[in-house]
């Protein structure tokens, strides 16, 4: 399929489906579900479709220590905590609110990669990251949804995320095992996130209460099922636009989390909001120029 060598629509569809997923935590704590089951719910689903599609197309999973290493670091990073710190964050800061943070992604994914030495900085660079804090400030002043001002705990939480989610980007890309499958690192990530997250909601619930999926059966298909589509897409992302252009799915994800907040859940937020949200924007197209300045003259080079 021609869209899964094209970086811009691969980026477009993963965003989507990434954005899809916060107002689905949000109407599933309304009824009832605790975040660290959602959030297994997620990795077991999307882990599981995505094996069984490995599977059918006649591949084995490769394991050895720098898969399972792979495996456990990209779990705990890039899934397990991220997830569980979004799914508790959205009950407390919303999900468009939430969705806004995810747009961070692509200027601390910059700012690591420069840490990293993976790539120096330049001038427009540098300034994409000072914009795009800037923005960050703004929206994190705002607390939330008017009328229900967060706790500065949460709003801080809301800010870690996209930390995280950057260090996962240049970690996979640092240590992705030669030859690897992208659908079999997806697959092997998330059913290693499910097994590291049961011990979590024991601690954090003193039980496993599945019960309440049992009351949504149809808000656990549609997860599972974007979830699945998102991850095969996110892993073939990675492979064809490298880290800072995957880390680009927080813009569409925030886009797509905050009209389905704003139109389907009743979620409403201040001009500020908006208005750091659009400041954002302009940090990530910044940081996003200076990449492609960069590559052009990598080639030029």
């Amino acid at each position: 399929m021609p869209f899964l060598n094209s970086a811009p629509a691969l980026l477009v569809l993963t965003g989507a489906f990434l954005g899809l997923t916060l107002p689905f935590g949000k109407l599933a704590f309304a009824a009832g579900i605790a975040p660290s089951l959602w959030a297994f719910v997620i990795s077991t689903g999307a882990g599981t479709v995505l094996l069984a599609a490995f599977l059918l197309m006649g591949k084995r999973p490769r394991i050895d220590a720098h898969m399972i290493r792979y495996y456990l670091i990209a779990a705990l990073i890039s899934y397990a905590i991220p997830n569980l710190m979004t799914l508790s964050a959205i009950p407390h800061l919303g999900s468009g609110f939430t969705g806004i943070m995810y747009t961070l992604s692509p200027v601390f994914t910059l700012l690591l990669s420069i840490l990293f030495k993976m790539r120096s900085p330049n001038l427009l660079g540098l300034l994409g990251i000072f914009v795009g804090f800037a923005g960050a400030v703004l929206v994190g002043f705002t607390r939330g949804q008017v009328g229900q001002p967060a706790e500065p705990l949460w709003v801080a939480i809301g800010l870690l995320i996209p930390v995280l989610l950057a260090l996962g980007n240049v970690y996979r890309t640092i240590d992705w095992p030669k030859g690897a499958d992208p659908t079999e690192l997806a697959a092997g990530s998330h059913l290693t996130t499910a097994v590291l997250l049961v011990p979590i909601i024991f601690l954090m619930t003193g039980t496993f209460p599945v019960e309440p999926l049992g009351a949504v059966p149809w808000l656990v298909f549609v997860q599972v099922l974007a979830s699945a589509c998102m991850f095969a897409l996110y892993f073939r992302l990675q492979a064809v636009g490298g880290p800072v252009y995957l880390s680009q799915i927080g813009y569409v994800g925030a886009a797509v989390a905050l009209l389905a907040g704003t139109l389907f859940l009743g979620e409403v937020y201040q001009l500020a909001t908006w208005i750091g949200a659009a400041i954002i924007t302009i940090g990530v197209l910044m940081t996003t120029k200076a990449q492609q300045m960069q590559q052009k003259a990598t080639k030029v080079a």
